[in-house]
C-alpha cells in the first residue's frame, strides 16, 4: 500500500485539483437537467415524453460536437506542457473557426431531419410539441459549438476553473428562465416546454459572449492572444485539429448514437415509456458528466506528459484516474440506490411512470464500470492524440453490439423498455475493454 500511494498520490492531487472544478461545472449541467426535467415534468406528462425524444436527438450533436472540440486538447496540452504559449493561442483561433464550421454541418443536417420528424414513429399526440422546441434548440448549437472551443483551450492550459463558474452561471440562469417561461411568471407568458428551449437558447448566447470577453480582456491570457494575432492563421494547425477532431467526435457520437436511437425505439413502446425514459436518462447523467470530468483531467494531465515524451507519468496517470472513477462510482451509485424509490416521483405525478423508472435501476447499475472505464481510457488515448482507433471501437461496440442487443430484449424477448435499456451494459462494457486494450498496447508497445 505504501509503495502504491508513493506511485500514485502526486497524480491523484494533481487530477483531483484539475478535475474538481470540472466536475462542478458538469455538476452544474445536471442540475440542470434535473431543473429542466422535474420543471417539464410537472407541467404535464406529455411534455416530458416530447422533450425527451427532442433532448435525446440533439444530445447526439451535443455530444458529438463536444467531442470534435477535444482535438484541441492535446494540440494544446503539449504545446503549454513545452511553454509555448503563443502557439496554443493560435490553436484556439483555429479551433474557434472549425468549431464554427461544423456548427453549420450539424445545423445543415438537423434542419433537414425537421421535414422528416413526423416518419420517426413517434406518437401523434406529441408531434405539435416537438417541432417548435426542437427549432429553439436547432438555434443554439452554434453556441454550443463556440462554448466548447473556448473550453477545451482554458482547460487545456490547465485552467479548469473559469469554465466551472461560467458554466454555474449560465445554468443558474436558465433555471430562472425555466421557472419564468414554462409557467409564465412575471408577466410573461406560460410557454410550456417552448419556454424551456428559449431559456436555453438565452443561456447559451450569455455564456459564450461572457467567455470570450474573459479570454480577450484577462491579463493571463495575454501570451495567447499575442500569439493569436502575431501567427495568425494556420492551415496546418487547422488540418490538424480536424485530424484529432473527428474521430473523437465520432466516437462520442456513435455512443450517444446508440442513446438516441435507443430513444426511438422507446419511442415505440409510447409517451409513458418516454417519459420514464427521459427520467432514467436524466439520473444516468449524474455518474457519467462526473465521469466525463475526471476523465477530461485525465486527458489534459497525459497531454502534458505525452508533449514531454514521459510515457512512464502518461501510463500512471490514466490508471490513478481510473481509481478515482472507481471510488467516485462507489460512491454516486450508493447514493442513487438509497433514494431508487423516490426518484419517479421528484419528476412526475404519474405513479405507472414511476414504477417504470424504478424498474430501470438493474440495468442502470451495472452498466457503471463499463461506463467508468470506457470513459477513462478513451480521455487517456485522446490525451495521446491516438484517435482514429476509437472510431473503430466505438462502431463495434455501439452499433454491432448495443443496439442489436437493445431490440432482441425490447421487442424480441418482449422486455419492453428494460430491454432496451439492458443494451446499454453490454456496449459500454465492450467499449470500454477495447479502449483500455488500446491504451495498453500504446504504453508497453
Amino acid at each position: 500500500m505504501k509503495q502504491w500511494m508513493q506511485t500514485y498520490r502526486e497524480h491523484y492531487v494533481t487530477l483531483i485539483r484539475l478535475g474538481v472544478p470540472i466536475m462542478v461545472g458538469q455538476l452544474g449541467v445536471i442540475i440542470l437537467g434535473f431543473a429542466d426535467t422535474l420543471m417539464v415534468g410537472h407541467h404535464s406528462t406529455v411534455e416530458l415524453g416530447a422533450a425527451s425524444f427532442v433532448n435525446n436527438l440533439f444530445n447526439l450533436c451535443i455530444i458529438f460536437s463536444t467531442g470534435f472540440s477535444y482535438g484541441l486538447t492535446p494540440v494544446v496540452g503539449a504545446l503549454y506542457g513545452k511553454k509555448r504559449f503563443g502557439e496554443a493561442g493560435q490553436a484556439l483561433g483555429c479551433s474557434l473557426v472549425a468549431n464554427a464550421l461544423v456548427a453549420l454541418v450539424l445545423m445543415g443536417v438537423m434542419g433537414l431531419l425537421y421535414f422528416h420528424i413526423h416518419r420517426l414513429g413517434q406518437p401523434e399526440e406529441l408531434l405539435p410539441l416537438i417541432r417548435p422546441y426542437y427549432l429553439v434548440l436547432w438555434a443554439s448549437l452554434l453556441f454550443v459549438l463556440l462554448f466548447n472551443g473556448f473550453k477545451q483551450f482554458t482547460d487545456g492550459i490547465t485552467d479548469t476553473r473559469t469554465a466551472m463558474w461560467l458554466l454555474l452561471g449560465g445554468n443558474a440562469l436558465n433555471i430562472v428562465g425555466n421557472y419564468v417561461l414554462i409557467n409564465g411568471k412575471w408577466g410573461f407568458p406560460e410557454l410550456g416546454l417552448l419556454g424551456a428551449g428559449l431559456s436555453t437558447l438565452f443561456s447559451r448566447i450569455v455564456m459564450v459572449l461572457c467567455f470570450a470577453c474573459i479570454v480577450w480582456r484577462a491579463r493571463r491570457f495575454a501570451p495567447y492572444r499575442e500569439g493569436m494575432r502575431k501567427l495568425g492563421w494556420s492551415f496546418p494547425v487547422f488540418r490538424k485539429l480536424n485530424a484529432l477532431g473527428w474521430p473523437v467526435g465520432l466516437q462520442m457520437g456513435m455512443e450517444t448514437a446508440s442513446f438516441s436511437l435507443s430513444t426511438v425505439m422507446v419511442g415505440w413502446l409510447g409517451t409513458l415509456a418516454l417519459a420514464s425514459h427521459q427520467i432514467m436518462l436524466t439520473v444516468s447523467q449524474f455518474t457519467f458528466m462526473l465521469f466525463y470530468g475526471m476523465g477530461a483531467a485525465v486527458a489534459v494531465r497525459v497531454s502534458n506528459f505525452n508533449g514531454q515524451g514521459d510515457l512512464v507519468n502518461v501510463k500512471r496517470v490514466a490508471y490513478a484516474g481510473f481509481h478515482l472513477i472507481v471510488c467516485m462510482g462507489v460512491v454516486l451509485l450508493s447514493i442513487i440506490f438509497a433514494f431508487r424509490g423516490q426518484l419517479g416521483g421528484w419528476f412526475t405525478d404519474n405513479a405507472e411512470v414511476s414504477l417504470m423508472v424504478s424498474a430501470l435501476f438493474f440495468p442502470f447499475l451495472i452498466y457503471q464500470l463499463g461506463d467508468g472505464l470506457q470513459i477513462n481510457f478513451a480521455n487517456a488515448l485522446r490525451g495521446m492524440a491516438d484517435v482514429r482507433p476509437m472510431m473503430f471501437i466505438a462502431f463495434i461496440a455501439y452499433f454491432i453490439i448495443s443496439l442489436p442487443v437493445g431490440y432482441l430484449c425490447g421487442f424480441v424477448f418482449d422486455w419492453g423498455l428494460v430491454g432496451v435499456w439492458m443494451s446499454f451494459p453490454f456496449g459500454l462494457t465492450s467499449a470500454g475493454l477495447m479502449l483500455w486494450l488500446r491504451f495498453r498496447k500504446m504504453v508497453n508497445g
